[in-house]
């Protein structure tokens, strides 16, 4: 049985755009050919895209570096490098991207064809044929193509089912959805048979259809982690409409009423908001005699329990089945196939008002990065750090004096001058950036 992977912690490294190119027309009959040099080509970005056939995170088990290719460097000429195609990589509905380091939300993608952009391709340096002034008719300067974007990425899947059937081990529910589908999950008579999400496509008696997943079992305390934890809670999120099969055989003396609020405390702890999703209580297992009475004193002590914690909200409809029998199931399909069409409205119809409003944001303050910092080594060398100043590094072509110059300029623009001189920097001290050395000079 192949294992469920809904979770994976990758890295992805666009491509490095192409350097621009010092170069010279020299052509006979054209001594004054000028500067020719081309622009490199935009580095390739890593893009993910959603794809139906997918149904897991396992690929990303085996293959956790995806680096997307660089652009060409400029040519003679004025050519211009090519461009990087990108890199698609294809991913599951429903998966939830986030930068691991910082935690933001970069994209939560659920419909085939979605796809986001998770690390931007750097752009293509300059040529000298962009740096011809009338002062300077023929630079030596060129431009090193911008680095790639770089970073760690936390992947997680939640599953899209219009309905997820809940509650404790060995209530059913495996059973249940190989019943009322062509699933095959695997079943067996001991606590969390299911360890793996299954899902099933149900066809109802009015022709409608929708996925019903049957989702690992909960126990006491999983909102904290314990047992299969937010492995199953996660999937919960996404569901339409909430089956929570409870055992009314009474399995191992225990108290239905209990289970049902235990699983319950658990959904709230996740999150407050699935109480108020459409839910109906399965009552399974009626074909034990025992469960007649145990069904009417669950109504009863449901009804004090709602009446007590959830005044504001509707009893949750009880349906009686046997999926061993299969007794009562048609109904139980036909009433889940309405109330998701209801949600589905619903949810339509919020998105409707959502769009027709006029939104006005406001951006919050925020502190930018400084261009750079300086530091100093304990062997008293002078170190500049910065995602700014290492960005212009290492798109400084050094290789000829022109360019060099050009970088000494905007290091003096940036006010590193002035700052070395603030940390008691003097004239002839070794200044690093990166792997980079050199010596300051007043």
């Amino acid at each position: 049985m192949q294992t469920f992977f809904d979770y994976a912690k990758i890295w992805v490294k666009a491509g490095k755009g192409g350097d621009g190119m010092v170069a010279f027309l020299r052509e006979k009959y054209r001594p004054d050919g000028g500067p020719a040099g081309g622009d490199g080509g935009q580095g390739g970005s890593v893009v993910f895209r959603v794809d139906e056939g997918l149904r897991t995170l396992m690929d990303f088990r085996y293959n956790r570096h995806f680096k997307a290719k660089p652009g060409e460097n400029g040519m003679p000429k004025g050519k211009y490098g090519k461009g990087a195609d990108d890199m698609i990589v294809a991913i599951p509905p429903g998966t939830v991207v986030r930068d691991f380091d910082t935690g933001q939300l970069i994209g939560d993608l659920t419909e085939e064809g979605d796809e986001v952009v998770v690390a931007k391709g750097g752009r293509g340096g300059r040529g000298n044929i962009k740096f011809a002034t009338h002062r300077n008719p023929a630079p030596e300067i060129a431009e090193n193509g911008e680095p790639g974007e770089e970073r760690t990425l936390q992947l997680e899947l939640k599953l899209i089912a219009d309905a997820g059937l809940v509650g404790f081990p060995s209530v059913g529910k495996s059973t249940l959805l190989s019943t009322v589908t062509a699933a095959r999950p695997k079943i067996g008579d001991y606590h969390f048979t299911t360890i793996t999400p299954n899902l099933g496509v149900v066809d109802t008696r009015n022709n409608e259809s929708f996925v019903l997943a049957d989702l690992p079992g909960l126990i006491e305390g999983a909102a904290d982690g314990v047992g299969l934890g937010f492995q199953f809670l996660r999937h919960v999120e996404r569901t339409k409409v909430i089956l929570h099969v409870v055992d009314m055989g009474g399995f191992e003396n225990r108290d239905p009423f209990d289970d049902y609020v235990k699983i319950n405390e658990e959904l709230m702890k996740y999150d407050e908001t699935l109480m108020e999703r459409p839910t109906i209580i399965v009552a399974n297992k009626m074909d034990i005699p025992e469960a007649e009475l145990y069904i009417e004193e669950f109504k009863t002590k449901l009804a004090t329990y709602f009446a007590e914690n959830y005044p504001s909200l509707e009893l949750p409809l009880i349906y009686p089945i046997s999926a061993y029998t299969k007794v009562g199931l048609d109904d139980l399909m036909t009433k889940t196939g309405e109330l998701i069409r209801e949600e589905e409205a619903r949810r339509a119809l919020l998105a409707e008002e959502e769009a027709d409003k006029e939104v006005v944001y406001d951006l919050p303050e925020t502190d930018e990065e400084p261009a750079f910092t300086v530091s100093k080594d304990p062997d008293g060398m002078y170190v500049l750090s910065g995602q700014k100043i290492e960005k212009m590094f290492k798109m400084a072509n050094l290789e000829y004096d022109e360019s060099a110059l050009r970088f000494a300029r905007q290091l003096r623009r940036l006010g590193v001058d002035e700052a070395l001189l603030a940390n008691g920097a003097e004239d002839g001290d070794i200044v690093r950036i990166l792997d980079y050395e050199f010596e300051f000079k007043i």
